[in-house]
């Protein structure tokens, strides 16, 4: 099918093309406010807040940023991420204690936890006051992004249950809790989480295993760029083509695959 102009503001459930426009969502955090506003309102929504806070060192972040756009029928939260290389020894690190999960559920990553308690309180405010005519709600972010997409969805499920997302789309998202807390969110979004990983992107293997793991819904994007849905990470054939010893290197695959433009890229020829 031809990929559609712009968002559907009654999308329900999952579809390709919704998947492909909260990517674009999840690219426009990674910009200026200004365009950020600019694109909203061109995609057809009225109201756009953004949501921001500064950390100071050892913290390994300089801050957390997201927005959120609202239009009549559909409310969007897209997080900012950040380049893999920044935080790559923060992911790598297991020695960190976790912290308790939304509700006392499980455990989530320290860092990921104070990231998004940071801007948490605004955004649950916001979407209080704007979900106001049962609009749908999604959540949605690359890299770090996704990985705060998806515990603000588990806090807002657990914690405030009047505001569970209608869906949490991420892409290239790494781990971010333990197995209590996934199992969690499997039973409680069911199949209203969708976590895209594009072949041999390295940031969806860390933090490492077994302290964090992942949900169960992966939509996997194989070498030959072919979605599709799977409980594992490609198999080793195919996981292999392009790999490089470093896969933090700039020249590698799993950092070339790691680029958002390439998972909106991958998306869209699927649409095609």
């Amino acid at each position: 099918m031809p990929t559609p102009t712009t968002f559907d503001h009654r999308a329900k459930g999952y579809d390709l093309a919704h998947a492909y426009w909260l990517a674009r969502a999840s690219d426009l955090a990674y910009k200026d406010k200004d365009t950020i506003e600019r694109q909203a309102r061109a995609w057809g929504f009225d109201t756009v807040r953004h949501h921001e806070t500064r950390f100071t060192p050892p913290f390994p972040l300089q801050d957390t940023q997201a927005y959120t756009m609202a239009g009549d029928h559909m409310i969007v939260t897209a997080f900012r991420g950040t380049e893999p290389q920044q935080i790559r020894d923060w992911l790598s690190d297991a020695t960190t204690p976790p912290r308790p999960g939304p509700a006392g559920t499980g455990y989530v990553h320290y860092g990921f936890a104070e990231a998004l308690t940071s801007v948490f309180p605004d955004i649950r405010d916001t979407l209080a006051e704007l979900r106001t005519e049962d609009q749908s709600l999604w959540l949605t972010g690359h890299s770090l992004g996704g990985a705060l997409a998806m515990l603000a969805g588990a806090r807002l499920h657990l914690e405030e249950p009047r505001l569970t997302a209608d869906g949490i789309y991420t892409y290239g998202q790494p781990r971010t809790c333990d197995r209590l807390l996934a199992t969690a969110c499997n039973k409680g979004f069911k199949d209203r989480i969708h976590r895209f990983v594009n072949n041999n992107d390295i940031v969806p293997q860390l933090p490492p295993e077994p302290a964090y793991t992942h949900v169960d819904t992966l939509r996997y994007i194989d070498a030959s760029g072919k979605l599709r849905t799977t409980g594992l990470i490609g198999g080793l054939t195919d996981r292999a083509k392009g790999l490089t010893a470093d896969a933090f290197a700039p020249a590698s695959d799993g950092l070339r695959d790691h680029l958002l433009r390439n998972y909106i890229t991958a998306l869209e020829k699927n649409l095609a």
